[in-house]
């Protein structure tokens, strides 16, 4: 798939075209120019029996069958694991606030998930989650107001910072549980893609945009599917960066990051409109259904 940020490179002497990122051009690359155009054979899609990536595709809408599409997702990632394949999750800190950190958790401790691509936020929530109960100082089970809980936020971000990592915090028994603490300890790779206005942040955070986008580039060829859940910033920044073959999901509450992602060149999204605290812990009970 050519995005808005890559060219297509010439090979004369394999001969192949491929495509690459603006920022790894080098001299002497033979790039295709002009305005005639190139002629590309997109890969073949079945026309037969309608998929779930392609069920009601072709708007944004809440009054879609939310069931029906979860478990066609949880059916899709149980063939993608059984085949070897792997899923990647793109998530923001929503998926902590609504009480849906611990299914997340559940789905990389129990080996659904190979990669998470977040930023600051869903981390330092999490984190925050662990150590203190809160996310942004709000209790998680109970979603009341907690006394001084605004300061947890940066207690969290302080208290990985004197252990100098996420890793070390859970070597040295700082960290005891959630998405990150579960990502550590079953070796899954996470890319936390630093922003302008984060704070801390924490010292596993890229903060060089360009090596961020490196990595998130190199997962997203390797996934074969990608649940993006709660971020417009990071759904729009990885459905950039995703080949066309990649399977798409996307979950927001707002059907205008759904849009932008279609509108932004990601055609084959799957959007659905609808809140994550629903989505997470029915899509969680669907895998564990028989």
């Amino acid at each position: 798939e050519i995005e808005m940020d890559c060219l297509v490179v010439v090979d004369e002497d394999v001969p192949r075209a491929y495509v690459k990122p603006i920022a790894d051009v080098k001299e002497g690359d033979m790039i295709v120019v002009g305005l005639d155009g190139v002629r590309v054979t997109p890969p073949h899609r079945s026309r037969e029996e309608q998929q779930v990536f392609e069920f009601m595709n072709s708007d944004v809408s809440s009054e879609k069958p939310l069931m029906n599409l979860i478990y066609g997702i949880a059916k899709e990632m149980k063939e993608i694991k059984a085949k070897g394949g792997k899923i990647g999750i793109v998530g923001g800190p929503a998926i902590v606030h609504t009480g849906s950190g611990k299914y997340l958790a559940a789905l990389v401790r129990e080996g659904y998930i190979d990669v998470i691509m977040a930023g600051n936020a869903l981390a330092t929530h999490d984190i925050e989650s662990n150590l203190f109960g809160t996310s942004l100082g709000i209790e998680v089970e109970t979603g009341k107001i907690v006394a001084h809980g605004h300061t947890h936020h940066m207690r969290a971000i302080n208290k990985i910072n004197r252990s100098g990592s996420i890793q070390n915090a859970v070597d040295d028994g700082t960290l005891t549980g959630g998405i990150m603490y579960e990502c550590i300890k079953n070796d899954v790779p996470y890319v936390l893609a630093g922003s302008i206005r984060d704070d801390g942040p924490l010292p596993d955070v890229i903060t060089d945009t360009t090596e961020a986008q490196k990595l998130m580039r190199k997962y997203a060829q390797e996934v074969d599917m990608v649940i993006m859940i709660a971020t417009m910033l990071h759904s729009i920044a990885t459905g950039n960066l995703l080949p066309s073959r990649v399977k798409s999901i996307c979950v927001d509450i707002n059907p205008s990051t759904v849009t932008k992602l279609s509108d932004r060149g990601s055609a084959q999204v799957l959007g659905i409109v609808t809140d994550i605290g629903t989505f997470l812990p029915l899509l969680y009970n669907a895998l564990h259904e028989e």
